[in-house]
Formats: structure tokens, C-alpha cells, sequence
């Protein structure tokens, strides 16, 4: 199967177990991310959350601070999104191909979903994430740490949920941002098992120091 279905018909077995109506460990984990991107948002801000899943619990959030549209591959993400987050837009759609109009937004999330775009499509992708991006606009992402690409079956203890995933390692990243426009303001890996993702914050054409908590 194409990688894309793969994700998509993944998502859709797995959506409820990988995450319920309400998950107090997702909410925690999040939290302290999200606060750092709305304390530096304008009022009102427009965002787009690529790769919303359920929308929880980013876009829940993000919604209480201002408009807000979702995109994710998964049709039965995308319905519980609608339904969980009614404040809020949401459109079924791969991100590497949906069409938004440039210069629109304060800022882009993507929590643990570019991850899943085939690499050779990740380096554009950053690109076409800065378009939409007003000028000094915030790009927040979950990336890889180090480099790999495979899959998974039965996902999560589900029984014919296979999972695809392909990422390169930070120096990567943060190289593809960069080229991109943006300019690092913090980097952060977040363990998870026995490996983890690279967190970072990017301001498009911004200034200012680059962080890099220990």
C-alpha cells in the first residue's frame, strides 16, 4: 500500500485507542508547549494545527484562543474532530497537497504527524508551511530525533492496524527549517520509550536568540 493509505486506514482503526474522548496524559504533556506558543501570539490569532487527529487536545486548546483550522488524512479523526471541537474548522485532507491561502496564519502546529509524511516529501512540505505563515509567524512541530523509516502491524494491540512512519534525525530539521525561513527559537527532545522526538519552535524570518534547554 502507498504510505499515505497506510496512515490513513491506520488512524482510522486506531482512533479511539490511541486517543479517548479525554486524555489527561496527552493534556499534561502538551500543555506547557501550547502555553509558550499563546503567550506569543497576537490576540485573536489565526492557526492551523496540521495533523490534528481528534482534536485533542491541541486543538481544543488553540480554539480557546482564536480561529483555528484542523487538518488530518484520517476521515474518522477528522469526524470525532468535528464533533469534540465545534468551535473549530477541520478539513480531510493530506497536508502535503491541501491548498490554503498564503499569509494566513499566526502560526502552524504539528504534533507527532509530519513524522508520518514520507520523507522525500518533508523538506517541501516546510516550505509550503511557510507560505502560509504571515511574516514573524510561528511554526511549533514534534519531529524525528534520529532517522528512520518502517512500519508497524497490528499498531497499538489492534489487530490489522498497520502504522507508517519515516523522519530524518534534528540536525536535519533544524537545517530544513532554516532553509525554509525559519529562524529556531527552541529545540527540546522529548523522550518517549526508548527513543523520542525533537521539539521546536520556529519563527518565520524572526530574530532572536536560539534556545536549547538541556
Amino acid at each position: 500500500m502507498n504510505p499515505k493509505d497506510v496512515v490513513r486506514t491506520g488512524y482510522d482503526r486506531v482512533s479511539r485507542v490511541y486517543r479517548p474522548d479525554e486524555d489527561a496524559r496527552a493534556s499534561q504533556l502538551y500543555a506547557p508547549w501550547l502555553a509558550r506558543l499563546c503567550a506569543a501570539l497576537p490576540p485573536a490569532p489565526r492557526i492551523l494545527d496540521l495533523g490534528c487527529g481528534c482534536g485533542l487536545p491541541a486543538t481544543r486548546e488553540l480554539a480557546k484562543r482564536g480561529e483555528v483550522t484542523g487538518v488530518d488524512l484520517s476521515p474518522v479523526q477528522v469526524d470525532r474532530a468535528r464533533a469534540l471541537v465545534p468551535d473549530a474548522r477541520f478539513l480531510c485532507a493530506d497536508m502535503c497537497a491541501v491548498e490554503l491561502p498564503p499569509g494566513t496564519f499566526d502560526a502552524v502546529v504539528s504534533f507527532y504527524a509530519v513524522v508520518h509524511v514520507p520523507l522525500e516529501e518533508q523538506e517541501a512540505l516546510f516550505r509550503r508551511i511557510a507560505g502560509w505563515l504571515k511574516p514573524g509567524g510561528l511554526f511549533l512541530a514534534t519531529l524525528g530525533h534520529t532517522a528512520w523509516t518502517g512500519t508497524e502491524s497490528d499498531w497499538l494491540d489492534v489487530e490489522g492496524a498497520s502504522m507508517y512512519w519515516s523522519h530524518a534525525d534534528a540536525a536535519t530539521y533544524r537545517r530544513w527549517l532554516e532553509d525554509a525561513g525559519f529562524v529556531v527559537l527552541l529545540e527540546i527532545f522529548v523522550p518517549e520509550g526508548g527513543g523520542g522526538h525533537q521539539l521546536f519552535l520556529g519563527r518565520l524570518g524572526g530574530t532572536g536568540s536560539r534556545e536549547v534547554p538541556g
